[in-house]
């Protein structure tokens, strides 16, 4: 196993982080604890959940593994958890409000038997609530020692550039805006808009989630033809069929896919192990995030850690999986609004083109 650094921090984590979403649907108590010990017996150390996965069972499931283990092993373990969903009927059992974050973290605290949560993230973004409240709940909990780090999930560009400057202005961004959480794969790269730049700009470390597209970059699923129904695009799960769908209707996703299968039968990996290999080298990078659902798909994954593609590969990969911005405001007439390249000689010595000036419309 290779370690990175988790966002600016000195903690070292491992290049992939287990999701433990499923912990207690998918896989039993049995199974989950299964997994967790081979991800640590291979080196793993970063275990990401949170208060709402499979009910909060699987905060539970994680916890009573821990209790059931000796110190020497899960004192390596660096645990995520997050908050802001529904964790109760009550029209305040969820957002980013104190009140909520407060009863929320405890009540993580305690499913995970554990005194603090080293990165501890906001699950999405909340509209209702002040980022000035959020932020100052975290920066209490961190220094009351039940969280190490606290991070972002599934915030646009925008949403996590106010939520860093904000910081920023209060004093107390350093432990606050560690990692960003998204949804990132060969088939899912959209946030290379807005959201990875924004990270990059703010040493924020980048932790994917479904980094296989879930299940479609294996090479398990065949264009036109009904998935087994043990599979996750075959199963009765809503949720499951709505982002089956979502991927299964690009012709670009297809064509991706063929290309990892390539690669793989060229490189002597599973398609798998390429497209993990792929995210998890990709700018800001922290950790992707996998499940498994067996064994036997934690070590196919975990092998991924050791390969490396070389540029060929990694060229061909880049094309084919490319998502379509259009032309404004990502595509080539939006990106000459916001140039500033340099024109002819070094780059001490070169003109600065005027923003706009290199396109046949001019300054728009």
């Amino acid at each position: 196993m290779k370690y990175r650094t988790l966002g600016r921090s000195g903690v070292a984590v491992s290049k992939l982080a287990l999701g433990t979403m499923y912990f207690g649907t998918e896989n039993t108590e049995e199974e989950s604890f299964a997994l967790l010990d081979a991800f640590v017996e291979a080196g793993g150390n970063l275990v990401d959940t949170s208060d709402v996965y499979s009910g909060s069972v699987s905060e539970r499931i994680i916890g009573r593994w821990l209790a059931a283990r000796p110190a020497d092993v899960t004192d390596r373990v660096v645990l995520t958890s997050k908050g802001r969903f529904p964790t109760g009927p009550d029209v305040n059992d969820l957002g980013l409000s104190r009140r909520h974050l407060s009863r929320a973290l405890d009540a993580s605290l305690r499913r995970l038997g554990v005194e603090t949560i080293d990165l501890y993230q906001l699950h999405g973004w909340d509209a209702h609530t002040p980022v000035e409240e959020t932020l100052s709940f975290l920066d209490d909990a961190i220094r009351a020692g039940k969280v190490h780090y606290a991070g972002l999930s599934n915030f646009t560009g925008w949403q996590l550039q106010l939520t860093v400057s904000t910081a920023r202005a209060m004093g107390v961004h350093v432990p606050l805006t560690l990692t960003l959480q998204q949804q990132y794969s060969l088939l899912s790269r959209e946030s290379e808009f807005e959201m990875v730049p924004a990270a990059l700009h703010n040493g924020i470390g980048l932790l994917p989630w479904s980094p296989l597209a879930g299940g479609f970059l294996t090479g398990k699923y065949q264009r036109g033809t009904t998935p087994a129904p043990d599979t996750r695009a075959g199963s009765a799960n809503e949720l499951y069929q709505y982002v089956s769908a979502e991927y299964a209707s690009l012709d670009r996703n297809w064509a991706t896919i063929g290309e990892v299968v390539r690669v793989a039968g060229e490189s002597g990996a599973t398609p798998a192990q390429v497209a993990l290999s792929w995210i998890a080298d990709r700018p800001g990078v922290t950790a992707p995030i996998f499940g498994a659902r067996t064994l036997a798909q934690l070590h196919d994954s975990v092998a991924a850690a050791d390969l490396t593609l070389d540029d060929e590969a990694g060229a061909a990969l880049e094309k084919v999986s490319a998502p379509a911005p259009g032309g404004y405001p990502y595509g080539a007439f939006g990106t000459t609004q916001r140039d500033r390249r340099l024109r002819g000689g070094s780059q001490a010595q070169g003109e600065l083109v005027a923003e706009g000036s290199d396109h046949p419309l001019g300054r728009a």
